[in-house]
């Protein structure tokens, strides 16, 4: 490795065309850009002195196609540049138009990763946005709305229409005022929203979108101020933002997909940004293709991963099996949402763990993670990927539409980076076996057109190389193999922090969590005073990790996001005992307070 532009997006023209005409020094070669963590989407930069401990909730609604998800996300951008930690839970049906969108945007002092129920502040485009939320509305509730319409609240009421005609900017330059309407309740100064327009809208719209949010700026009046903190402005991103980032660091080369919610904004954010991070983005027609062009790109010598969410992983099953018997390596993204067959196809769930632990015929190992922020997002991807590749085995990243769609703080200072981890490759000696067999059960990589080696991948029982088999010793050994690069695996991810705990260990209770519910677990915790333990590797689970874990546990509660108790059944199986249920399964994820109602009810 040249050593050249450590400091910068890409490579040294030298090793980057090496990488490109040779798949094995893609391999070999590692990322001279910094961890892409520290390139932040949105500019930051702090406010202000630090004040006591502060908390605002905002909630924004309206139609489909109002552009709902965008206002919120710049309302965070908002509270961000104000040195607040923002988290934001986006709601919305599957239709393209009409319907009720809407976005809560938590701000705090502290880190946030789950919303709660009352808000400060409502931004309403419709009736809808009053009439679905009056139970969110308190008496410090403050309610801007579209007085152009038929809506009736009490509040500041903004002349949209009247707005946007006078300025003869575009409809959904609304949001903008809405934005405005918003800094003038919460005592923030218009350079602040200026900034974040600056930062999100396209230089074409810019001035109108200015000229939008002044006018619902002077619309509206003051009621209270939002102090800033002297805390640094961290960058928002989305769950599958922080995804597709640790990939790369992983080492990613292709990603493939097929649009399907929550995953379709991961194949989104890729492909807009896939020139500079110098990665391929492949959109097939359907998920049986995907998984097996992934499987063909890696044949090949290129890391690639696929992104679904459970219709498509149905398809792609054949595939992971495929994978498990050649001893290809693929990551799979897998968002979950509810089912069976379409369920509910914009909401939440964590109801397809076993369907992930068992998927494929046959015995094989694989790797299955579920990451509950982003940090732990980025950084296991980038892990999952990596290990696929070691040990040659498919991983799968477990996500849902609550950390996938959810918007957060990304903090980089508490990102752990995955340890650098590479395939075995062939050393060019002696015949090449691509299933050679050895006490690790891992064999050495070669890739087509490697002088010497001839390639070969089976679907069916094979010996080392590559032949098929039907004896009895030759299919022994071929299950053996599997096992022992499973154990093999298993040995590795020791090292790694499998297991999480939050809190006092010797709380006397104990609330277990998956996935996206680890935020609204550890802040119900707190008035509990209880411990929260978080698995983040799934298969193969990390058995003593989570004994040494569960050591003088006490009571014990287990909290998730479906009908069954999926992580339960797991612990069961493992001879762990799981306590009693909390579960949510209506499609949307426990707010703050409504679980902390929930834990009172078990906890004595």
């Amino acid at each position: 490795m040249c050593g050249e532009g450590a400091g910068s997006d890409f490579a040294c023209p030298a090793c980057r065309g090496a990488a490109v005409r040779n798949p094995e020094a893609r391999i070999r070669y590692r990322r001279h850009r910094p961890p892409l963590w520290a390139q932040p989407i949105y500019p930051h930069a702090g406010y202000g002195t630090p004040i006591a401990m502060s908390e605002y909730s905002i909630l924004i609604g309206g139609k489909a196609g109002e552009g709902i998800n965008t206002a919120g996300l710049s309302i965070a951008g908002l509270f961000s540049r104000l040195g607040y930690y923002t988290y934001m839970y986006f709601d919305y049906p599957s239709l393209i138009r009409g319907g009720h969108n809407f976005a809560i945007i938590r701000a705090s002092e502290k880190t946030v990763r789950a919303h709660r129920t009352p808000v400060d502040i409502l931004l309403a485009f419709d009736q809808k946005s009053i009439d679905n939320h009056r139970e969110r509305v308190h008496d410090g509730t403050t309610i801007i709305y579209d007085a152009s319409g038929a809506v009736k609240a009490d509040g500041y009421g903004l002349p949209l229409d009247r707005i946007i005609k006078e300025e003869k900017a575009p409809p959904i330059t609304k949001n903008s005022a809405m934005l405005g309407a918003l800094a003038r309740v919460a005592g923030i100064e218009p350079a602040v929203y200026e900034d974040v327009l600056r930062a999100t809208v396209p230089a074409k719209h810019l001035e109108a979108n200015l000229r939008v949010a002044r006018r619902g700026y002077d619309a509206a009046g003051d009621v209270f101020t939002v102090e800033p903190l002297e805390h640094p402005a961290l960058p928002v991103l989305t769950g599958n933002e922080a995804t597709g980032l640790g990939l790369v660091y992983g080492g990613l080369e292709a990603y493939v997909a097929y649009p399907m919610t929550p995953a379709s904004n991961l194949l989104h954010f890729l492909a807009r940004r896939a020139e500079d991070l110098a990665i391929k983005v492949v959109h097939p027609e359907n998920e049986i293709s995907v998984i097996l062009m992934a499987l063909g790109l890696a044949y090949a010598g290129e890391k690639a991963a696929v992104g679904t969410s459970g219709g498509g992983f149905c398809l792609m099953t054949e595939g992971l099996s495929l994978a498990g018997m050649s001893e290809i390596p693929v990551t799979i993204v897998m968002g979950q949402r509810p089912g069976p067959s379409t369920g509910v196809p914009t909401y939440t769930a964590q109801s397809d763990l076993h369907f992930v632990l068992n998927a494929g015929q046959g015995e094989f190992p694989r790797l299955v993670v579920a990451p509950g922020d982003l940090e732990e997002a980025y950084s296991w991807s980038a892990a999952a990927l990596m290990l696929s590749w070691k040990y040659q085995v498919p991983s799968i990243i477990l996500t849902d539409k609550t950390l996938a769609e959810g918007a957060f703080s990304f903090d980089a200072g508490a990102v752990t980076a995955p340890p650098d981890r590479e395939p075995v490759l062939w050393d060019g000696s002696g015949e090449y076996r691509r299933y050679a067999r050895n006490g690790s059960g891992v064999s050495p990589l070669a890739f087509p057109g490697r002088e010497g080696a001839v390639v070969k991948a089976s679907s069916y029982a094979h010996d080392e190389t590559g032949f098929t088999t039907e004896t009895a010793e030759g299919v022994r050994g071929l299950q053996e193999k599997m096992l022992a690069k499973g154990e093999s695996l298993r040995r590795e991810l020791m090292t790694y922090p499998a297991v999480k705990t939050y809190g006092p260990h010797d709380a006397g209770t104990t609330i277990i969590c998956w996935g996206s519910q680890k935020g609204a677990c550890i802040e119900a915790a707190e008035r509990f005073e209880a411990q929260v333990v978080q698995p983040l590797v799934l298969a193969p689970f990390p058995v003593r990790a989570w004994k040494e874990a569960m050591i003088g546990a006490g009571r014990v509660v287990c909290v998730e996001n479906n009908a069954t108790g999926e992580l339960a059944r797991l612990l069961r199986q493992q001879n762990f005992d799981p306590g009693r249920p909390v579960l949510k399964y209506d499609g949307r994820p426990f707010a703050v307070d409504e679980l902390e109602a929930r834990l009172g009810e078990v906890i004595a």
